[in-house]
């Protein structure tokens, strides 16, 4: 890991890119917090790895760093990191494709079948889910920051996955709103961490009831489907307030 820039935010809060390899990342920590070694007698701080949408960390900027400023209030340090073919990562020619293809059976009114689904997630799981255990050795590595770890965010799919592989996670809040291979629900089954899942009832391009199928697959024994009106961008504030008391709960 690679600490390129550092700034404080109008908070107190620290950021700081970073890169992993060639992956791009940023690493909020607390205003209290120090931004090389812990101060004498200070318990580490539990971490939350925030994965943001497929969409490129400069587009989805605004929306983590208010999360992680949220996160950061209550004592948790928070990184994110690029997703596989996204942002400034290179291209991925395949996931490109399984993206048109999903465009083009949407556009025309026909079903989303399992092999375009499977082809557009599976291969995005395979990859991401190394890259933030990697991620994970490293911000463990840093002075002051020692778990527990939290995971937040989408794709759910991703989420999913390392819930059941890393077992240094110990909580995770999942938003609903992407489409799940069977293969993952089935995976679904091993998950047994706390889980605080987030769906939009109106999501235009989310399937509800394979949300609820997920959600319903899911092993945990503790597990709370929280679902508002409205689109896909439109989580109420107070279901953020919610999730980050479920990580008070579970990480502190």
């Amino acid at each position: 890991m690679h600490f390129t820039s550092e700034r404080r935010l109008d908070d107190g809060v620290l950021e700081r890119e970073f890169t992993l390899g060639d992956i791009p990342g940023i690493l909020w920590t607390p205003a209290s917090a120090p931004g090389s070694a812990p101060a004498p007698g200070s318990a580490p701080l539990p971490l939350i790895l925030q994965s943001p949408p497929p969409l490129g960390l400069r587009r989805t900027y605004p929306r983590l760093v208010a999360r992680a400023r949220h996160s950061a209030a209550n004592g948790f340090a928070t990184a994110t990191i690029e997703l596989p073919g996204s942002g400034d990562r290179p291209r991925w020619p395949a996931a490109e494709q399984a993206r048109a293809d999903l465009r083009r059976a949407m556009d025309a009114g026909e079903p989303v079948t399992d092999e375009i689904i499977d082809a557009l997630v599976l291969p995005l799981v395979d990859k991401a889910v190394p890259e933030w255990q990697t991620a994970l050795d490293a911000l463990l590595g840093l002075p002051g920051i020692g778990g527990p770890v939290g995971y937040s965010g989408g794709v759910i799919s991703i989420g999913t996955r390392l819930a059941v592989v890393e077992p240094r996670i110990s909580a995770a809040v999942l938003f609903a709103g992407s489409f799940v291979p069977r293969a993952i629900v089935e995976e679904a089954r091993r998950v047994a961490i706390p889980l605080h899942v987030l769906l939009q009832w109106d999501d235009e391009g989310n399937d509800r009831r394979a949300a609820l199928d997920l959600f319903d697959a899911f092993g945990s024994e503790e597990k709370t489907l929280h679902a508002n009106m409205g689109g896909h961008t439109g989580v109420p504030e107070y279901a953020g307030e919610a999730a980050a008391q479920f990580f008070a709960r579970h990480l502190k």
